[in-house]
């Protein structure tokens, strides 16, 4: 069982979250009666310094998480590349889990198992960063009793995160990253109201999937909703419509409604670099040819195939090249 009087901070970011988060631990308290969750959004192949950043930039001891660790309060534990975060029975849980909106770690996981395991007791601080990972899972927060906060827009590098929890409503607090430390400490002066709720199966069955196994199929992604119509850009499968701006498929992978949006683009603009490539191929390769056959009716054909290829790889070029660029990079 979770000690009732444990409290948990889970604080999410991606792009511009580095700079967020040194604001945000350089002003927590060195007596801090919490422990503090902290995802950053970061490629999978790569080791993560983030945890020596934080742990150089304020008071509280800062390290990788570690699967199967008691949460204690005074300590920052760090995402570690390809693991879900996620809290479980007052411990530490490193999942191998479906990505959520492409991404291992997520924000979403992390809120939404720190929700169901301390319910009033948990603070979620969603921070920089693009589209909208996290936002769901502040709403798993305030559903529970719990508290949110966001990072004023003005304040962030990438204002979308916090924007976007704003615009749906989840956010309890807008305040300076700097500024997070202190109302922390605001929150615990405020009386807890524990009260019984009712269990919110979806968000159980979703918790449960993100603490999978990779590949796991013990689980029935159908029980979450109907069958929306559209496809996972990780494997293909069906998507299952767990709410308005919610998926996940039948192996798991979850996509809000703009990280499904970002993916249909990525798909679209890799077919568009597959076709010009193909036609600057089918340009050369039927010079060639027009070489190869010597004058003639045949050498013509070619020659027309070349030049109507060239045409359309310099209208699709035109086209990529004022394509506007919507990645994001949060890693470290």
């Amino acid at each position: 069982m979770v000690d009732d009087e444990l409290r948990v901070v889970a604080v999410g970011a991606s792009a511009g979250g580095v700079e967020a988060l040194t604001r945000l631990v350089a002003n927590l308290p060195q007596d801090a009666p919490y422990a503090v969750l902290v995802v950053l959004h970061m490629p999978p192949e790569a080791p993560s310094v983030l945890p020596k950043i934080l742990d150089r930039a304020g008071p509280l001891p800062a390290e990788p998480a570690t699967d199967g660790s008691a949460l204690k309060p005074g300590h920052i534990y760090v995402c570690v590349p390809d693991r879900h975060l996620m809290v479980a029975d007052g411990h530490i849980l490193l999942s191998e889990g479906p990505t959520e909106n492409g991404r291992r770690p997520a924000v979403n996981a992390l809120f939404r198992s720190v929700a169901l395991s301390f319910g009033p007791h948990a603070v979620g601080v969603l921070l920089s960063g693009v589209l909208d990972d996290g936002v769901l899972g502040a709403a798993a927060i305030r559903s529970r009793g719990g508290t949110t906060i966001v990072q004023r827009p003005d304040d962030a590098m990438f204002p979308a995160m916090p924007t976007n929890a704003i615009d749906a409503g989840v956010a309890d607090h807008q305040v300076t990253a700097s500024d997070i430390g202190p109302l922390l400490m605001k929150l615990l002066e405020r009386e807890i109201e524990v009260r019984d709720m009712e269990p919110d199966n979806t968000m159980d069955l979703e918790n449960r999937i993100a603490m999978g196994r990779r590949f796991s199929t013990s689980f029935d992604s159908e029980e979450l909703g109907p069958h929306s119509g559209y496809v996972c850009p990780d494997c293909n499968g069906s998507l299952i419509e767990v709410g308005p701006s919610s998926y996940r498929c039948r192996v798991g992978h979850a996509w809000t409604a703009d990280a499904l949006l970002k993916a249909r683009d990525d798909e679209i603009e890799g077919a568009l670099w597959v076709a010009l490539r193909s036609l600057r191929e089918k340009a050369k390769m039927s010079r060639r040819l027009a070489d190869t056959v010597g004058p003639g009716g045949m050498q013509e054909r070619y020659l027309q195939t070349a030049e109507e290829a060239d045409r359309a790889a310099t209208v699709l070029g035109e086209q990529l090249a004022v394509t506007p660029a919507t990645g994001e990079s949060g890693g470290l």
